[in-house]
């Protein structure tokens, strides 16, 4: 299976507010990083006490015991979360946009070249400055030539190993630790509850349903977001003895 291409309006959103905001990366507040940590004093242990901590705790409550008027069958248990700016943090850059610039000299060292074409040669060239400047059409190029082309299998597998490795140039942590640690814990609430809990984004889908597997523990079939065309395919291999 075979991804082909992508969406004009696909990661619009995603890539332009992330590119714009290049230039200010070092001047920027911290993020809000989740900290792997035992959830100390029951559940949603890092929510302050409050309207919004009771209503999750007596949602929960209303929907999965019998006796309740809002009571609902644990088949019909269903919690989808908005991942941006919910989850993974959106600012000061999308974890995926910095995956499509990482992505770039792979791209050009198969396609040499690429090396002296624009978009390319600006972000081969690291100033962030003209990145930030690149026209939606710049950036829909970078988009194309990273993220599609190539089977569903590797594509997982490069961003599975980029997601190993890569971290935050500032924090020095791994992109999988910026998130918000509040909005995992209601999620395991949530699951423990019998619901559940889906992800809907803007961002490419692939690339989410192996961050989501990873970071949250949602399935890749319970990720709903941008996707382009899709070629399938096999490839039938001889067997030789």
């Amino acid at each position: 299976m075979k991804s082909n291409g992508m969406s004009s309006n696909i990661n619009r959103r995603v890539l332009i507010s992330g590119l714009a905001l290049l230039p200010a990366l070092s001047g920027i507040p911290p993020f809000a990083i989740a900290q792997t940590q035992a959830t100390q004093g029951g559940p949603l242990g890092s929510w302050n006490e409050g309207p919004a901590k009771q209503a999750i705790l007596d949602f929960v409550r209303a929907t999965t015991e019998q006796a309740s008027p809002k009571f609902v069958p644990p088949d019909d248990r269903i919690a989808p979360f908005d991942q941006d700016g919910t989850l993974w943090v959106e600012h000061p850059i999308y974890s995926q946009v910095v995956y499509c610039l990482d992505r770039v000299p792979a791209v050009v060292e198969k396609d040499p070249k690429l090396k002296s074409v624009e978009p390319f040669k600006t972000v081969l060239s690291g100033n962030r400055e003209a990145i930030a400047k690149l026209s939606l059409h710049d950036l829909e190029k970078i988009l194309v030539a990273t993220l599609t082309g190539m089977s569903v299998e590797d594509f997982e597998a490069e961003a599975t190993k980029w997601l190993a490795s890569a971290k935050d140039p500032r924090w020095k942590r791994p992109y999988t630790d910026l998130v918000y640690q509040p909005m995992l814990e209601a999620m395991q609430y949530l699951r423990s509850n019998g619901f559940k809990t889906y992800i809907v984004t803007g961002g490419g889908q692939d690339f989410v349903r192996t961050y989501a597997r990873q970071v949250y523990g949602v399935p890749p079939e319970q990720v709903v977001g941008s996707a382009g065309g899709t070629k399938f395919g096999y490839t039938r291999t001889a067997n030789r003895s």
